[in-house]
């Protein structure tokens, strides 16, 4: 299958990499290759040079945003949440039609609220939007031509990319969205990721829950001293 990974950031690097291990055509989208390429300073997160990951990993290709959904029949979006609906808006005409996985919280670092939340690595982020709507709806809304699931989002993707290193794999994965085939599809990777324990929440007015867990999640990882960990549904 042909798949489209927007953003180059971590998770991206995790999703990319099983993909291609898996023996998708894998094409990885960011805003300017470039300038992505030209970057010799590890990002945000501590991640090496894109240049050196990207050659670690020869049958994975770079390409702008546009060119990667292009080439895509599944797209799955990494584009941090503050930028997202934007991002994805301008490339609208290359996402009409297909499956759009998307996976992004919608953080606003550094926020200036009246109780802040220290964390180990600073201020906790805010949600926004939280509560009555979901980066997910907006980005349905943005792009009503394009199928929309919401998941992978209840933790670190590079444990959504091999469940098995978390209990065995005996843990629980989520979808979302309004298109049943939509969601067979992401549920589909998700199996071939390993997972055997998915569970459909329904529309997408369900990635509120979803997006808004992030901040449950980091406290359950603070409380754990920093250590991977994934949720189990008790039936």
């Amino acid at each position: 299958m042909k798949i489209a990974v927007l953003g180059t950031g971590g998770g991206g690097r995790a999703h990319a990499a099983k993909l291609a291990e898996l023996g998708h055509d894998v094409t990885v989208g960011t805003r300017d290759p470039e300038a992505t390429l030209a970057r010799t300073e590890p990002d945000m997160m501590g991640n090496p040079p894109y240049k050196q990951w990207l050659a670690e990993h020869p049958g994975i290709r770079l390409a702008t945003f546009a060119e990667a959904a292009a080439a895509a029949d599944v797209i799955i979006n990494g584009i941090d949440g503050h930028n997202a609906v934007r991002a994805l808006t301008a490339i609208a005409d290359q996402l009409a039609g297909k499956v759009l996985i998307d996976y992004a919280v919608p953080f606003v670092y550094n926020p200036d609220v009246e109780h802040p939340w220290p964390t180990p690595w600073g201020v906790m982020p805010k949600l926004d939007p939280c509560d009555i709507d979901s980066l997910g709806e907006q980005i349905q809304r943005a792009l009503p031509d394009t199928k929309v699931v919401k998941s992978f989002v209840t933790q670190e993707q590079e444990t959504v990319v091999a469940p098995k290193a978390i209990g065995g794999g005996d843990h629980t994965m989520f979808v979302a969205g309004e298109d049943a085939d939509a969601k067979q599809v992401a549920t589909d990777l998700l199996k071939s990721y390993g997972w055997t324990d998915i569970l459909d929440l329904g529309g997408l007015v369900c990635a509120r829950g979803m997006e808004m867990y992030a901040h449950m999640h980091s406290a359950i990882q603070f409380g754990l001293g920093g250590a991977r960990f994934g949720v189990k549904i008790v039936r």
